[in-house]
């Protein structure tokens, strides 16, 4: 057996997910090309890399989304995360990337949130917003010398690693709340041990009034949760839409109830406060 072959085999095997009891897969051939030797059969010397590996990638979904498992419980965490990671495995050279279609999977399938299904939603769009704030791509910030003249016509856009998020529950309290008392920066260890899996007692707000802005970006490596008003909101929407400045403030002040005077001391202030956070930068050529 070749090399290259040996290595995509044992990667396949590896990869496929655990039983119910965490051994290997019965679809993998390990005695096809890993001899046993005086201890342990074929297969379990490969389960011992194919648990180490899914216990790893199940504990980096754990750590990044605290939120969730605070409201659905770390049961249900557990059998969620081993029913996504089966559908969605890593295929990134990074864990980071665990989580970017839990969403979409999860919306569907209500039988994983434990009654809570759109403050779950909730919350699981706010933890990705958190991880791609936290190391996403930036652009060179547009300072407050580019804004003096925002004329009508003039084009910009939001930092890449910001993300505008409407939201029907306040997760974004919930959220620092359950990260007050989680240590969210554990150092994985490289010893072979099961999944954390612990019991906890679960957390449920109630649904908001009314809708919840939020802007999720970082400041100095540091991620933050900022509310907006609704008018900043779809200001800010439209200009990420490709819209210039005339057409978001139109877009953003449509069926609003604020005064002409609200109105113009409202833009001479978000535009002053995103230029200083650097949220606004050129739009792609």
């Amino acid at each position: 057996m070749k090399l290259l072959e040996l290595q995509r085999r044992m990667a396949a095997d590896l990869m496929r997910p655990l039983t119910a009891r965490d051994n290997l897969s019965p679809k993998s051939k390990a005695g096809e090309y890993i001899t046993p030797n005086d201890r342990l059969t074929s297969r379990e010397r490969l389960e011992i890399y194919s648990r180490s590996y899914w216990y790893r990638i199940l504990d980096s979904l754990y750590d990044d989304f605290p939120g969730l498992r605070a409201i659905i419980g770390d049961e249900a965490f557990h059998r969620l995360s081993r029913a996504y990671l089966a559908a969605y495995p890593s295929e990134s050279y990074t864990m980071r990337n665990l989580g970017h279609a839990l969403e979409s999977w999860l919306r569907p399938r209500r039988q994983y949130t434990a009654g809570q299904h759109a403050l779950a939603l909730d919350m699981v769009r706010l933890e990705w917003a958190h991880i791609v704030a936290f190391d996403g791509p930036s652009a060179k910030p547009m300072g407050p010398e580019d804004l003096l003249e925002l004329g009508p016509a003039l084009r910009m856009t939001v930092q890449p690693y910001i993300t505008l998020l409407d939201l029907h529950y306040a997760v974004d309290d919930l959220r620092i709340a359950v990260s007050r008392k989680t240590d969210l920066h554990e150092t994985a260890s490289n010893a072979v041990t099961a999944p954390k899996h612990r019991a906890g007692k679960r957390r449920t707000i109630p649904r908001a009034k009314a809708k919840i802005h939020l802007a999720v970006h970082r400041f100095e490596d540091v991620v933050y949760y900022r509310r907006l008003e609704p008018e900043s909101f779809r200001i800010l929407t439209a200009l990420r839409c490709g819209e210039s400045i005339g057409q978001a403030i139109e877009r953003g002040f449509e069926g609003s109830l604020l005064s002409a005077d609200d109105y113009q001391a409202g833009i001479a202030q978000w535009f002053a406060v995103w230029a200083e956070l650097g949220w606004l930068c050129k739009p792609p050529s």
